[in-house]
């Protein structure tokens, strides 16, 4: 049996006798790191979701950020670890397939494309729709948000088309301009209340019905750092990947858990740690920047809007990656593995991937003036209902690629395997990923997240079905996952 870390495969693959290559080398460490950030938006992600946040654990929020973000760290160890054994441009879907089969790579490659489209247009909604709050904040103008969205959403895919280093260069510059906001609306936010600082919202005794609020705050503060896994999927396009991806991963959430920590507890100070207040609050952050910088307060409208571009262009960037290495591979049709010739970026699963998740808010938005309301649909009400339901499929791929790891090593790199970094940490984020799984799956919830959990495995079922008569019908395919690796030649 081949050693899957040893180097590439020459398979036929569903392209041609020459697999499609994306440009490699291209990218540094910097260069994934910022793009990973950027993926996660920390201004529109702690913009839309801090206040649940909030009036879900309490005062102490901030703890719960550290939770979720020790606990992103314990499923960074798995993506770099893997990407060190096998980078490549399939990230989940490659490491899940080498090690439990070929069954299980179109599995995860469904469940990781259609979790991350169904999150995406989330996105694609809210960018948007904070143009439109912005507009009618500041001018009385209310266009509808649909039409902000296509225009971004092309300039982003523009962006896209031109080139990975445009693209990802671009998607850094975003995120450094919100990172300057969000940072000096923090700083002025707790200067303007010194007098007031106190160290409650980092005691325990603080959350909301201690342990069980913090559990309960714990998917949603997580959510917060979903997009961490932007770097793995542009591993084949970066330099020395064994070892920068794994650096982008944990500096950028080390850097995301700080930066929020400090986002959050400026924003409880300026509510007066009145969490109530805060939690009735649309955007609690914007209204502390109003109450600190008054007029200046349209700097973190700003960053607001950035944070969705940069979240536009690295979000499909990559995720675009992974249903274009599934193509490549067989695992999905041989349509999506095409390589621009000249710019070799994967135009068609671009195009295909941002077509499919406008089709979704079509979709949703559809069902919203046909249900028994027949109200439009508000893109911050959808951005919350998709991102829940995308993120229940992409945590069921984040805890297949826990389980994988120890087995990957012990099967495949014996030598390399050591019990911490390959058996303790993934289990601990296996634990970490079932406790937002329980609360996002828990009956009881309202709906429509109450019928997401049965969505979710239907969705697994017809995954496994689709790709257990895929594979027999194409026994080859145990041959070709992950048999193009990120620093081959």
């Amino acid at each position: 049996m081949p050693n899957p870390g040893a180097g590439p495969l020459s398979p036929p693959g569903p392209v041609g006798d020459a697999p499609q290559r994306l440009r490699g080398g291209v990218l540094g460490m910097a260069d994934i790191a910022a793009a990973t950030m950027a993926n996660v938006g920390p201004a529109m992600s702690f913009f839309f979701g801090f206040a649940f946040l909030a009036t879900t654990a309490g005062v102490a929020s901030p703890l719960t950020i550290l939770a979720a973000g020790i606990a992103v760290a314990l499923l960074g160890n798995t993506l770099a670890e893997f990407s060190r054994a096998h980078p490549s441009a399939g990230s989940f879907i490659t490491f899940v397939g080498k090690t439990f089969g070929p069954v299980s790579a179109v599995t995860t490659a469904l469940l990781a494309a259609l979790g991350y489209i169904i999150a995406m247009a989330g996105v694609i909604s809210i960018s948007g729709g904070f143009v439109q709050i912005t507009l009618y904040h500041y001018t009385g103008v209310d266009l509808p948000w649909i039409i902000w969205t296509l225009l971004l959403t092309g300039l982003a895919v523009a962006l896209m088309l031109r080139g990975v280093v445009v693209s990802t260069k671009w998607a850094g510059y975003f995120f450094g301009a919100e990172m300057l906001v969000l940072v000096v609306v923090s700083v002025a936010a707790l200067l303007e209340h010194r007098g007031a600082l106190s160290f409650d919202p980092f005691l325990p005794s603080h959350i909301s019905d201690g342990f069980k609020g913090l559990a309960a705050g714990f998917p949603l503060a997580v959510y917060l750092f979903i997009g961490w896994e932007n770097s793995a999927a542009l591993a084949e396009e970066t330099e020395n990947p064994r070892h920068n991806v794994g650096r982008a991963v944990f500096s950028s959430v080390a850097i995301m858990t700080v930066s929020y920590i400090l986002f959050a507890y400026a924003t409880v100070t300026g509510f007066g740690y009145d969490v109530t207040r805060l939690g009735a609050s649309r955007i609690p952050f914007i209204e502390v920047a109003q109450h600190t910088l008054g007029a200046l307060a349209f700097l973190a409208y700003l960053g607001g809007l950035t944070s969705t571009l940069g979240v536009l262009i690295a979000g499909i960037n990559s995720q675009a990656r992974l249903v274009f290495n599934a193509g490549r591979e067989g695992l999905l049709p041989s349509f999506f593995g095409y390589v621009h010739p000249i710019r070799r970026t994967p135009n068609k699963a671009i195009m295909a991937f941002t077509a499919a998740a406008l089709l979704i808010i079509g979709g949703w938005g559809l069902g919203h003036l046909l249900g028994s309301s027949g109200d439009s649909m508000n893109p911050v009400v959808f951005f919350t209902e998709s991102s829940t339901l995308g993120a229940i499929l992409i945590l069921l791929v984040y805890l297949a690629s826990n389980i994988a790891l120890p087995l990957y090593y012990r099967r495949y790199r014996p030598q390399e395997f050591r019990v911490v970094r390959h058996l303790l940490l993934p289990g601990l984020g296996t634990v970490a990923i079932l406790v937002p799984l329980y609360y996002l799956a828990k009956p009881g919830q309202p709906a429509p997240y109450n019928w997401f959990p049965y969505v979710a495995v239907a969705t697994l079922s017809a995954a496994v079905a689709y790709a257990a008569l895929l594979v027999r019908r194409d026994p080859t395919l145990a041959e070709r996952v992950g048999s193009i690796v990120a620093d081959a030649d």
